[in-house]
């Protein structure tokens, strides 16, 4: 099984940027897809983005289309969600997560904290 960890969080302002890199270790030969989610408190777990491990297939919420950009750097095993126009409703914890089957996302990391406040 993969072992994914999430970094980057932090506090921002509206209207600002963050970067999130989720560094993903163990057999990534099997993978199919990664995804970033978020979570806000007393709300369900929401997708944000996906993107194919093997290829460039990306897929974004609706909510964050046109902002937020997932990338993946293939030697470092790393994936990213670069985060601008950043507003206060896209405060939440963030997790990394990868899926070996279509839909169904098995592995996730520890979440990182995204505020965005002025």
């Amino acid at each position: 099984q993969v072992h994914l960890v999430e970094s980057g969080g932090g506090l921002v302002q509206p209207g600002g940027s963050l970067k999130l890199s989720c560094a993903v270790s163990g057999p990534t030969s099997t993978l199919y897809a990664m995804g970033w989610f978020r979570r806000v408190p007393g709300k369900e777990r929401e997708f944000v983005a996906g993107l194919m491990w093997s290829g460039r297939n990306t897929d974004y919420a609706d909510s964050v289309k046109g902002r937020f950009t997932i990338s993946r750097d293939s030697p470092r095993n790393t994936v990213y969600l670069q985060m601008n126009s950043l507003k206060p409703e896209d405060t939440a914890v963030y997790y990394c997560a990868t899926s070996r089957i279509k839909g169904r996302y098995d592995s996730w990391g520890q979440g990182t904290q995204v505020t965005v406040s002025s």
